[in-house]
């Protein structure tokens, strides 16, 4: 089969590589164009190892964008991690149309941020989706879905590298397979279940102290390890990672410090603790054990963090 891949980072780099390894024709990657004096996307590198043609447009909108993309010939084309608007009229063009996948069960959790928002929504279950793109945001046909458990204790990362990420893969390969078969269904979906989360920003990250214990935790761990949930000390941003959740209860304000020791920061909430094990203060990159910020005064016991 003649395929069109449009993607970037690891996942779209595995898809490639699983794709050529049985046997597809690929007859274009198209990857992001390279940041300023940043890596290359590891998509561009493998179809760069691979041998094959290469394109790193800026927009898929205009005409020579649109005659590039006819002039291929594809049969498919696969939608794997992609951030850029692709015009519908792009999408409809090769002989099976595009494919894409999508981090959760669609039609819950439409948007760039999928995986965030089913941890910081108190999701117990999510999965991934792979859907007959239109016109629309994550609204197309499905084709393959698989569901998997949210963890207590995943977070963002753990949740999409561990398990959605091998499952992405596996499902786009199923789909091919189908739509090379032309046994590949095209399931509407349930307008009435829908759902559309913005894109995770710092908007959505503060933590805020009053609120209920889980929701404070799922809110830490659903933005690790982006953008990191913060809160506020002495006029500094402190993020909080790889959060762990801790029964009990407190006489002291939610919100501070109760211990610090080579294992976590521990802070009391309503009826609870959480543990953070890494944590950095903005605009420092570097998440730290939280004893190596008290070593220095930065942390201590009996602070009260959102201040």
């Amino acid at each position: 089969m003649r395929i069109a891949l449009i993607g970037q980072a690891a996942f779209a780099e595995k898809l490639l590589e699983e794709l050529h390894v049985r046997g597809e024709e690929i007859v274009h990657v198209f990857a992001p164009p390279d940041s300023p004096g940043g890596r290359p996307d590891p998509l561009k590198s493998k179809a760069l190892e691979l041998g094959l043609p290469l394109s790193q447009p800026k927009s898929f909108k205009g005409e020579g964008a649109f005659d590039h993309f006819k002039s291929l010939n594809a049969d498919l084309a696969i939608l794997a991690f992609v951030t850029i608007i692709v015009p519908e009229r792009i999408l409809y063009l090769p002989r099976n149309r595009s494919i894409c996948f999508h981090p959760s069960l669609l039609p819950r959790h439409r948007g760039a941020s999928a995986i965030n928002w089913a941890i910081i929504q108190g999701d117990t279950e999510t999965g991934v989706t792979v859907f007959w793109p239109d016109a629309g945001i994550d609204t197309g046909p499905i084709i393959i879905q698989k569901k998997v458990s949210i963890a207590e204790t995943d977070t963002t990362g753990s949740l999409y590298f561990n398990r959605l990420f091998p499952l992405g893969v596996e499902a786009m390969l199923e789909s091919v397979n189908l739509i090379k078969l032309g046994r590949a269904p095209s399931i509407a979906q349930d307008e009435s279940r829908a759902t559309y989360d913005p894109i995770c920003r710092d908007e959505h990250a503060q933590v805020d102290f009053t609120k209920p214990a889980r929701e404070i935790y799922d809110r830490i761990r659903g933005c690790d390890p982006q953008p990191g949930a913060f809160t506020a000390l002495a006029g500094r941003k402190l993020r909080l990672y790889e959060p762990a959740f801790e029964a009990g209860s407190h006489l002291i304000p939610s919100g501070t410090i109760t211990a610090i020791d080579s294992s976590a920061m521990r802070i009391a909430l309503d009826g609870a603790t959480v543990a953070i094990k890494r944590a950095r203060f903005d605009p420092s990159p570097n998440k730290l054990a939280p004893a190596d910020l008290a070593v220095t005064g930065e942390l201590s016991v009996g602070l009260r963090l959102g201040q």
